[in-house]
């Protein structure tokens, strides 16, 4: 872990945690093309969010996976599980090269994560939107244990049309959730096209105050916001609980992928595999030349 305190520390930081997102970049197309076919661009916009949750915020033991008093982490979102993997085979969970089997017969590691088979992962995803629903249930867990742990639950923006968030978000605000935090991927695309287009989530901030929720809207690609909004928050078990909407450009660091719909799963092959990785590689993300 990395602390906050001291602007070359600060700067250290930013930098480690925009190397570790170029990471979760460069291993979803690596893995992708292992597997034949990979979520790109869902997994490039949260790629600074993941990477500030998992090498700065998470109070977690790799070493010590079912640690009663760890973070919990809800990746509702689970089609991002390909960049996701990476970084906990990096933080000591289990050996990098069993991603190499990735999708293959018999592999714990799958197109979304199964948390009977994967070390680190506390939520087996599927179908999209009952992410939340879980979240609620392990902070409400965790309050009754008297644990001072937070649940974390990602949310990708497409999510938002299900009925059963908002069933969750509200019963969040009704039990006074302080130790529930969601982060919404707002990255502007869902399968079928442009979210805006498909059911209107806006505004965001909004719909989640309505249930009793204290809200921030960042940059999901700034690693400074990302830091100071996660350093605000509290660990108190009774409160109010939080939605972060980080607004992201999927497919983020790949010019030909932002903001495509044509790009949620894909494939790179020949010269554009080499390309694509050429220009993850010039420069790491978020980090100013």
């Amino acid at each position: 872990m990395f602390t906050r305190s001291g602007t070359q520390q600060r700067s250290e930081l930013v930098a480690k945690l925009a190397d570790r997102a170029r990471f979760v970049r460069t291993e979803t197309v690596r893995l992708t093309r292992i597997a034949g076919a990979g979520h790109y661009t869902a997994t490039f916009s949260a790629a600074e969010l993941f990477a500030a949750l998992y090498y700065s915020e998470l109070r977690i033991d790799p070493s010590n996976p079912q640690w009663t008093d760890r973070d919990r982490f809800v990746l509702s979102k689970g089609h991002a599980a390909i960049g996701w993997f990476p970084l906990l085979a990096d933080l000591g969970y289990f050996d990098a090269a069993e991603l190499e089997t990735f999708t293959r017969f018999g592999s714990r590691f799958g197109d979304h994560p199964d948390m009977k088979k994967v070390l680190g992962a506390d939520f087996s995803s599927g179908s999209l939107g009952h992410g939340l629903s879980i979240a609620v249930g392990m902070a409400l867990a965790g309050r009754l244990a008297g644990s001072d742990h937070r649940t974390w639950c990602m949310l990708g923006d497409g999510e938002l049309c299900e009925g059963q968030i908002w069933e969750a978000a509200m019963s969040a605000g009704h039990f006074k959730l302080g130790n529930l935090v969601v982060v919404v991927d707002r990255n502007q695309l869902c399968i079928d096209g442009f979210t805006d287009d498909v059911m209107t989530v806006e505004p965001i901030e909004d719909r989640f105050a309505a249930f009793g929720w204290a809200t921030r809207r960042i940059d999901g690609h700034d690693l400074d916001a990302i830091l100071d909004t996660f350093g605000d928050l509290s660990r108190s078990a009774v409160g109010t609980p939080t939605a972060i909407i980080a607004d992201t450009v999927k497919g983020k660091g790949v010019r030909r992928m932002e903001l495509s719909p044509h790009w949620h799963v894909g494939n790179l092959v020949g010269t554009d595999y080499d390309d694509v990785m050429a220009e993850l590689m010039a420069e790491p993300l978020g980090v100013e030349a």
